[in-house]
């Protein structure tokens, strides 16, 4: 009776995590198409005659934005099809886990292709004959931008297809958490990456002849914005594999779903607000070529400023997987360490966007005005200093949840 009961908790499982994948998988690819189509609208009323080519670009655009849908949607198929063979709670919670991160990180990617294919859709209205280079160029940004995506469906597959049965009762909240660092690791990052992306196809239309610095520039901003993204997925690698045997089970428990939260729901806002600069550096590259190497110092410079929430966040990720916890059946100290995560976590996301919003006006305007590189560069750290507090405040609180309850 007890095998029935348990394989049918993996049953609701699956299926709870089949929903969430295709649920939250559907997001950001229909408001990535969403802005395809918008700027292709915009695209043919300023030149109907290439209105056919146009067309063909935003449906090749639309295409790679759906990518991160269907990545949702074969996970979402192959959870509603689990037999469940090793039937526990703790392969309930893997398959559970498994669907959050791909549904959650799925909705970044989505959103993030989109720019390049809308920003291309305009400019092949704007410069015709770029046709060819703008289709390589929107390509290359998209693809960039659906690797949270493809970040995140790698942990699915993990949380799907290991055997985890045979581990500790810490591991359901260790899936669990893995799960949903990796899902919301990916949203920022997928978002930001399409900020250079997109700006790289615009910047072609006014500077043709920079197509390969631009797409260097978009590259190197990508890859930055993904930094976010990556840590989110080694704090769900170690989630996963880091033994937890011999330790209390509450407070344990908590602390590794509080981790899993704590990089996840922080790098949201450092990918987005990395993402930004980056999109600024590229844009910056096209209006003043002259000015490369400035904006490129202040980007990268603004960027890694912005990263600093989702470095609290994976300090406070690493304290609560590592510190060792007294056994206790008392919830008041596993309600602390949970809500250490959360606080850190969500006391980031604003942060990292802030401090990416002063970083690209800086850039902006370094690539105008670079004789005023200094001053603006100061204001910038001056201001991102002051956005980085509220992240700083959240990180007091919890590290005071951690070490004084």
């Amino acid at each position: 009776m007890m095998s029935i009961e348990i394989e049918a908790w993996v049953r609701m499982a699956a299926f709870l995590g089949a929903g969430f994948s295709m649920g939250f998988g559907a997001i950001g690819a229909a408001i990535g198409e969403g802005f395809a189509a918008a700027k292709a609208n915009n695209a043919i009323s300023q030149n109907p005659t290439y209105s056919g080519d146009i067309v063909k670009m935003m449906l090749v655009g639309q295409a790679i934005a759906e990518t991160a849908a269907i990545f949702a949607l074969v996970i979402g198929v192959l959870l509603l099809f689990a037999t469940g063979g090793n039937a526990s709670i703790i392969t309930a919670a893997g398959l559970f886990g498994a669907g959050l991160s791909m549904g959650l990180g799925a909705i970044g990617s989505g959103v993030g292709s989109g720019f390049p294919a809308g920003e291309a859709c305009d400019g092949l209205a704007r410069q015709p004959a770029l046709s060819r280079t703008l289709t390589t160029t929107m390509l290359i940004g998209s693809a960039v931008s659906q690797t949270p995506a493809i970040f995140s469906m790698v942990i699915a597959f993990m949380l799907m297809f290991i055997n985890f049965s045979g581990g500790s009762p810490h591991m359901v909240a260790a899936l669990l958490g893995s799960g949903l660092c990796m899902g919301f690791g990916a949203i920022g990052s997928g978002i930001g990456s399409g900020f250079p992306a997109g700006q790289a196809c615009a910047g072609l239309v006014r500077q043709p002849a920079m197509g390969s610095r631009l797409t260097t520039n978009m590259l190197i901003g990508a890859a930055v914005s993904q930094t976010p993204a990556i840590f989110a997925m080694v704090v769900s690698f170690m989630l996963m594999f880091i033994s937890f045997a011999g330790t209390p089970v509450h407070p344990t428990s908590a602390a590794l779903l509080g981790a899993g939260l704590a990089t996840g729901l922080a790098a949201i806002g450092s990918g987005v607000g990395s993402g930004l600069a980056a999109g600024s550096g590229v844009e910056g590259w096209a209006r003043q070529p002259m000015t490369t190497g400035n904006v490129l110092v202040i980007m990268l410079v603004g960027q890694a400023v912005s990263q600093t929430p989702s470095i609290f966040g994976l300090l406070i990720s690493f304290i609560l997987i590592f510190k060792g916890y007294p056994s206790t059946e008392v919830f008041l100290v596993s309600t602390a360490l949970l809500s250490a995560g959360l606080c850190t976590g969500l006391g980031g996301i604003g942060s990292g966007v802030g401090n990416g919003q002063v970083a690209q006006t800086a850039v902006s305007w370094v690539a105008r005005n670079v004789e005023q590189e200094t001053l603006l560069m100061r204001t910038m750290l001056v201001g991102q200093a002051v956005s980085q507090s509220t992240a700083i405040y959240a990180m007091v609180i919890s590290l005071a949840l951690i070490f004084l309850v």
